[in-house]
């Protein structure tokens, strides 16, 4: 029993981290149409920007948990003013083949400038042990971020539905064109969302920087996996995102515990029955004939 919870405490700290980019991933796609491929490269550069952070400017994680995801919003504000927000008329395709590409550009240039090998990071201070409650032995940092990722998340949806901008965000991403019928200018808000949506990712980077290995490749399975928990959550759907995310954490967690040759497959077994169940996700809606 005591390996159980350990292994759910496990899945809900990375669920945590699929919940959160793949928030962000949900409002991008939501008011943007755009399918964001870059969302991996992102959350690496979250885990990145923590190691260079404390390895140049000694700034630790509490300080990083706090600068990366402000410096990731204002370069996804970059990006969707110089490059994406001229594709935004044209067929979705070509902002998968543009995020795509941005990937395979972040993704080198961190590997020209780090290498290939895993940047050290230790354990931020005051959460290297372990909490014994019971009989259990549980690891401190993994309940922080799990405790952390779920006030995270319900701190976005209390942002999204109880403020009038929220309110705004939220129809734009459930009808964009009624959204705009009733006088609001969705324009308005497509940069700061994108950059909220990267700052969301960059989040989960630094969460798992402390036990995950940092390479520059670390986006590459992290981003299939988002793309799944989007598919199971409902695609645009704010609590798909989150309840899909926790979901996938948890399978994988006890794939790895009990069948670990096929932690990664589960996921995906899981997303086809939902797909078979329900194309549109748990949460999404499906879509006018």
């Amino acid at each position: 029993m005591s390996a159980f919870i350990q292994y759910t405490l496990q899945g809900l700290a990375t669920g945590g981290f699929y919940a959160l980019a793949a928030l962000g991933l949900a409002v991008i796609f939501g008011v943007m149409g755009v399918v964001n491929f870059s969302h991996g490269a992102m959350y690496m550069l979250g885990a990145v920007g923590s190691a260079v952070l404390l390895d140049v400017a000694d700034i630790p994680f509490w300080g990083a948990l706090v600068i990366v995801p402000v410096l990731l919003f204002l370069f996804g504000i970059l990006v969707e003013r110089l490059l994406v927000r001229w594709l935004l008329t044209l067929d979705p395709l070509y902002n998968f083949l543009l995020t795509f590409g941005l990937t395979l550009l972040i993704v080198d240039l961190v590997k020209r400038r780090y290498g290939v090998s895993g940047l050290p990071y230790e354990l931020p201070a005051g959460l290297e042990g372990r909490v014994s409650v019971g009989g259990l032995s549980l690891s401190s940092y993994q309940l922080f971020a799990a405790f952390f990722s779920v006030v995270l998340c319900v701190a976005v949806w209390l942002l999204l539905t109880k403020t009038r901008i929220g309110m705004i965000v939220r129809a734009s991403t459930e009808d964009a064109e009624r959204t705009r019928a009733l006088g609001i200018n969705v324009g308005r808000w497509v940069t700061p969302v994108f950059g909220f949506g990267i700052a969301l990712a960059g989040v989960a980077g630094v969460l798992a920087a402390p036990f995950r290995a940092i390479t520059a490749d670390m986006g590459s399975n992290f981003i299939i996996i988002l793309f799944a928990v989007v598919v199971i959550g409902g695609l645009g759907s704010i609590l798909g995102a989150v309840v899909a995310g926790f979901l996938v954490g948890l399978v994988e967690a006890y794939g790895q515990a009990y069948a670990p040759s096929y932690a990664q497959v589960l996921i995906f077994v899981l997303m086809a029955a939902v797909v078979l169940v329900r194309p549109a996700g748990l949460f999404g809606r499906e879509e006018a004939s």
